[in-house]
């Protein structure tokens, strides 16, 4: 260990987690991995819950706690449970520590830092801290350059810009008022497009190519259009048969897609936000062919 490394980490607050879901598990192993000592993973105690917990605790060297008869001596805690079980958890837990002077986090897009009232009125400093990431089964994304939107108490809020500029990633401050269009954001950024994936998978079984195959085939483009988008933004990324004014393929592309329903109302609704939005010709031709 380099002079000097032991004080520094030191310094840096004990952090408890409670969930040991995907989300969870890819900031247990960040904060970890930044030099954070992880105290405990708090759970229900259920056997599935438990069982990820463990696993997870071994990985960050903490302790796979449930939550009842939980005692939390970590300065911070960061609730990582969905939504709906924000305000519940802070419930269960509110006797769990004396919370006078410690931070209490939430990592919920859209519900505000009020979730953890509870452990406001205790003597908690309280955010939501929401990184604008996709996690899944299988899949632990690093949150280097990952934006956090950060929101609630000016010591809460400081205490997590500290933790998020350690993680490397982005943090940034977003009105209590503006969580739920912030969320919609980040559901159009992946879950809506993860759909619009799915649905061109549709429209390639038209074409006889399997989904499989679809997926493999569109990576190509799909990179090309990100790398667009990237340094051209929208309309600089913008291309084919609307950006032409192309009516006749357009009107080709709706006739075969009445086989294929779902794909169709896909394609029309992203088509008319195309002409709202993006570069175009031939509008009042395209407009009228979407209407029917």
């Amino acid at each position: 260990m380099l002079p000097g490394m032991s004080a520094k980490l030191s310094a840096k607050p004990r952090i408890a987690i409670v969930g040991a879901g995907n989300l969870a598990s890819a900031l247990a192993v960040s904060l970890h991995g930044a030099g954070y000592r992880i105290d405990q993973i708090i759970v229900r105690e259920s056997g599935e819950s438990m069982r990820r917990a463990r696993r997870l605790a071994s990985e960050v060297a903490a302790s796979a706690v449930a939550a009842v008869g939980a005692q939390i001596q970590a300065e911070i805690v960061w609730f990582c449970v969905p939504d709906a079980a924000i305000a519940g958890a802070a419930e269960s837990l509110a006797k769990a520590a004396n919370w006078r002077g410690k931070v209490a986090l939430h990592s919920s897009g859209a519900l505000a830092s009020d979730e953890l009232a509870v452990l406001q009125r205790r003597g908690a400093a309280v955010a939501s801290v929401h990184p604008l990431m996709t996690f899944v089964r299988s899949s632990r994304p690093s949150l280097v350059e990952v934006p956090f939107a950060l929101e609630g108490s000016l010591k809460a809020v400081r205490a997590a810009r500290a933790i998020v500029l350690d993680l490397r990633g982005q943090p940034f401050t977003i009105r209590k008022q503006h969580k739920e269009a912030y969320h919609a954001w980040g559901m159009f950024a992946s879950p809506l497009l993860t759909a619009l994936l799915a649905a061109s998978e549709h429209a390639a079984g038209a074409a006889g190519v399997s989904r499989k195959a679809a997926r493999e085939r569109m990576l190509p483009i799909l990179r090309q259009t990100l790398a667009n988008y990237a340094r051209l933004g929208a309309p600089g990324a913008f291309s084919g048969p609307i950006a032409r004014g192309d009516v006749a393929t357009v009107e080709k592309h709706l006739s075969v897609l009445r086989g294929v329903p779902g794909a169709r109302e896909v394609y029309v609704a992203l088509a008319r936000a195309a002409l709202r939005d993006l570069p175009k010709k031939n509008r009042a031709g395209l407009e009228k062919i979407l209407k029917r």
